[in-house]
């Protein structure tokens, strides 16, 4: 049975020490997926040149290399209007439908990044909340999940789940929502710029990873508070973001 709460003084200390213990809890951690716990952005890349070169579109990989990490349509339009401005027009779904047959057959060769699967059973076992916000698909990101160890219920929102993918901050307001935690009591994990400028765009702390292949220099520039190398330099850098350190 319920207890009442006694009325007079007592009664108030205890309310005013539920509301300051509300207040103290950790941050939650969102994380995107490829490049920052699935060794991936290189097998992307390679999908999405077949894929425009069978289309008689020729675009240098470090182009398509920069704009990984948006969605697959916000990518296309601003590359095709750079690089063949005469096909602007033409039928996206298509490309993103080759370059997702591709990128399928890649999956079973790809590994999780150094370091993912201790980083996230770490923070579960220091009560660290943790949620993944990927631009991906959804078919692609459950195929890619079996290959980590996450924490039973742990969320999952894909471009699928969203109107506007990255650099849109949609999926990580998404991600934080089904956490019940406010997006700035967050703590942004991505490999590219394009995941801090989402994180930024709604006042989340932006943590960025090399696993993907930009420069630390050019992520520091996009707003990013701490860059490690991989999962595994993370992990071992914890306090700085304010969280419990693995022994």
């Amino acid at each position: 049975m319920p207890q009442r709460l006694r009325s007079g003084p007592n009664a108030r200390v205890k309310r005013k020490t539920r509301t300051h213990a509300k207040t103290s809890e950790l941050p939650a951690v969102l994380f995107d997926l490829d490049g920052t716990l699935i060794d991936s952005v290189y097998q992307h890349v390679q999908a999405w040149h077949e894929t425009l070169r069978d289309e008689g579109i020729t675009v240098p990989a470090w182009k398509i290399h920069r704009r990984v990490g948006m969605s697959g349509k916000s990518f296309l339009r601003e590359l095709l209007r750079e690089i063949a401005p005469k096909r602007s027009g033409m039928r996206l779904t298509g490309l993103e439908d080759g370059h997702d047959k591709r990128f399928a057959r890649m999956i079973p060769t790809l590994e999780p990044l150094p370091g993912a699967n201790k980083l996230l059973q770490h923070l579960h076992r220091t009560g660290v909340r943790v949620a993944i916000a990927t631009t991906g698909n959804r078919k692609h990101t459950l195929l890619l999940l079996k290959k980590l160890r996450l924490p039973s219920g742990t969320p999952i929102v894909t471009g699928d789940d969203v109107k506007n993918a990255k650099p849109s901050p949609d999926i990580f307001i998404a991600a934080a929502q089904a956490l019940k935690m406010p997006i700035h009591d967050c703590i942004v994990v991505g490999d590219s710029v394009w995941d801090l400028l989402a994180a930024g765009r709604k006042g989340a702390l932006g943590v960025s990873l090399l696993s993907g292949g930009y420069g630390p220099e050019e992520l520091e520039r996009a707003d990013a508070f701490r860059v490690f190398s991989d999962p595994a330099d993370m992990l071992l850098h914890l306090e700085q973001l304010g969280l419990a350190g693995a022994d």
